[in-house]
């Protein structure tokens, strides 16, 4: 318990008589911050003010030497003043860094950093929400390194891209006009991209209660004389007609379509080339082609 503990802060502890306690801070990706105490008064450091009457509590932090995983949980009460159920359910607590200090509530500048890592899974009951931790050793865990694989591996317009989605007839910011739950989009018209050209792409929520969520586009069609676009989820945010959504041009990850739709082929990520099974199970024969071609 001492280790890592600056002087002040490890005679306090050494007394046996101590005024300790947990202090959460909780950074959203999209900036939102969300700081709590288990004390019965609100407490300020580090630039946050932790408020005293959310209801959070943690099990005790597993701390470990080497890079083994060091995960815990968090417990709290859903409030609409702190942590709202549908903001969970729609995702944006999600990939959330986390810090928790162990401070002298009768002096904050006796404090130790316990823990750092990221929100990972989160359970709601009962009107609760129960939060795991992860280290940040939770990232050692992640598969690195390219796939050998025909297709693209890189998302369109990272860094290994390197396409530009801003380019004009790559992208379009739109109305709502007509939605179902979130899911089904329907636009009486989109004059200039083809029928599926935002299939595979993606549409982000430019404004309203659902700012900032997005969805990736399963098909692109024209249905009824409307263009009909649908994600693979529903949307989990209140959406309606007059709030404006951006639609991004979708890739199939084929060469031939880095090539002709975004012209990009010279940061084409995947390897076209590549022998098929077939190919690379056969054996050496006096007649027909071994060219590579399907067995069948």
């Amino acid at each position: 318990m001492m280790a890592g503990m600056d002087a002040a802060l490890a005679a306090h502890v050494k007394t046996g008589l101590t005024t300790l306690c947990h202090a959460w801070a909780i950074v959203r990706t999209d900036g939102k911050v969300f700081s709590f105490t288990d004390h019965d008064a609100v407490l300020s450091f580090e630039g946050h003010r932790f408020r005293a009457d959310s209801g959070l509590s943690a099990r005790a932090v597993a701390q470990s030497t080497g890079l083994s995983v060091d995960n815990t949980e968090a417990v709290g009460a859903l409030s609409h003043a702190a942590i709202r159920e549908d903001e969970i359910e729609q995702g944006r607590f999600d990939g959330a860094e986390v810090f928790c200090w162990r401070v002298n509530w009768a002096d904050v500048a006796q404090r130790k950093l316990l823990f750092r890592g990221t929100i990972g899974e989160i359970r709601r009951a009962g009107g609760a929400f129960r939060a795991e931790m992860r280290a940040l050793a939770e990232a050692l865990n992640r598969p690195v390194g390219r796939i050998y694989q025909k297709p693209c591996t890189a998302v369109l317009g990272d860094a290994r891209c390197q396409f530009d989605l801003t380019r004009a007839g790559y992208g379009e910011t739109v109305a709502v006009d007509e939605q179902e739950e979130g899911r089904v989009f329907r636009w009486l018209e989109l004059p200039g991209y083809d029928d599926g050209w935002f299939t595979r792409g993606r549409l982000d929520v430019l404004e309203g209660p659902a700012q900032g969520l997005w969805g990736l586009i399963k098909q692109d069609s024209v249905v009824d004389g409307l263009r009909e676009i649908t994600l693979w989820e529903p949307l989990r945010g209140a959406l309606t007609e007059g709030h404006l959504v951006r639609l991004t041009a979708g890739c199939d990850k084929r060469m031939e379509t880095c090539r002709l739709k975004f012209n990009n082929l010279l940061n084409f990520q995947g390897f076209p080339d590549l022998p098929n099974e077939d190919w690379m199970m056969a054996v050496p024969k006096s007649s027909g082609l071994n060219g590579g071609g399907s067995l069948r």
